[in-house]
């Protein structure tokens, strides 16, 4: 197998390989376990490579707060609380061995995305054979750790990112001893607009990071997605639901499965759509940026108290600290007190520091 090219289940994926396609099916499971087990079947009818899942619950990904740090905005889910939304999207994890197994019976390949340590280390014991990392988490740098030292191939999503963001995210990956990487293109905006695609930079990242490149796709039809590949998309990745007018937080922008087979079938024979090279946040991104993770108090602390993993997390919304700073605070004292679900700030930490961004 070439340098560049990851191994998914003893399928090659990468240049010079047939597209890996993976549906997508987050909170279209609507929690219920049959639904879930029709997605499953009707991806490998459709003719998808994988199934992906959400390994998550909505304790790991932020606190059960009413205050407007909390509050999304400027999004399909306006007004809703992260925890409120994330409760209702989380697959129940007693699932998620029994879909692994239907998946493989059909020739599916199954994985997930975790989002805490907790999460990885369940996925391990299912023996999943990749990890997704998703774009809100490409900061979370302690988590890209954590997945790395599994030595399973990743796949990175990139919305929102810039060129800097992305090169930590690969370095942490790198330093803690991951190996096979791909990195996907991503529009973060729920739908996404095709004209904000930019599907060169897909190009120029497989060229800087040499590593394989696809797409994550939530535009509303399958042109953008069959466009990349044609521009060299080793990987793409869409939603699948049922039907759309089943509802849930992702039928907005999910594919029904004669769409979904269409687009597998018409992948080959793409029309290029060029994009501009450019990283960063575009103005269909922007309200989404403030839910990237960050450094919080979750649990009340009085000054002069240690900063612990107890009392300090990294997770969404953005309003504290990067998570690179997590280390490096962990030990040192609190100037003042703090109340749980306070962003946390270098005003609130002891001591002489020099870690400006």
């Amino acid at each position: 197998m070439k340098l560049n090219q990851l191994n998914i289940n003893g399928r090659s994926v990468g240049p010079g390989e047939s597209v890996f396609v993976v549906a997508e099916m987050s909170a279209n499971h609507l929690g219920d376990y049959e639904h879930a087990a029709r997605i499953v079947q009707a991806a490998a009818e459709a003719g998808a490579d994988a199934i992906k899942l959400q390994t998550y619950t909505p304790d790991t990904m932020t606190l059960d707060s009413p205050q407007e740090h909390f509050r999304i905005k400027g999004s399909l889910w306006e007004g809703r609380t992260l925890y409120d939304l994330y409760r209702e999207a989380a697959m129940p994890w007693d699932w998620q061995p029994r879909l692994k197994k239907l998946a493989e019976s059909l020739g599916l390949s199954l994985f997930s995305t975790p989002f805490d340590a907790s999460s990885v280390c369940f996925l391990e014991q299912m023996k999943v054979p990749c990890h997704k990392i998703a774009s809100f988490e490409l900061v979370d740098i302690p988590l890209i750790k954590t997945v790395a030292a599994t030595g399973k191939p990743v796949i990175m999503s990139t919305g929102m990112a810039s060129i800097t963001d992305i090169q930590e995210a690969v370095d942490a990956f790198r330093s803690a001893g991951g190996g096979d990487l791909a990195l996907l293109k991503c529009t973060s905006a729920y739908p996404a607009p095709s004209e904000a695609a930019n599907l060169l930079t897909m190009v120029d990242m497989a060229s800087r990071f040499n590593v394989p490149v696809g797409i994550s796709d939530h535009t509303l039809e399958s042109v953008v997605a069959v466009a990349a590949v044609a521009l060299g998309a080793c990987i793409v990745e869409k939603h699948l639901t049922l039907l759309r007018a089943d509802g849930g937080p992702d039928a907005a922008f999910s594919m029904e499965p004669q769409e979904f087979g269409a687009m597998i079938q018409s992948i080959r024979a793409a029309e290029a759509a060029l994009g501009e090279v450019r990283y960063g946040v575009t103005s269909s991104q922007t309200a989404g940026r403030a839910y990237r993770r960050s450094l919080f108090i979750v649990e009340d602390i009085k000054a002069g108290e240690p900063f612990t993993r107890q009392n300090v997390r990294s997770i969404r919304p953005s309003d504290g600290l990067h998570p690179r700073y997590h280390d490096r605070l962990l030990g040192r004292h609190a100037a003042k007190d703090a109340k749980r679900g306070t962003p946390l700030s270098w005003d609130m930490v002891e001591g002489d520091l020099d870690y400006s961004e």
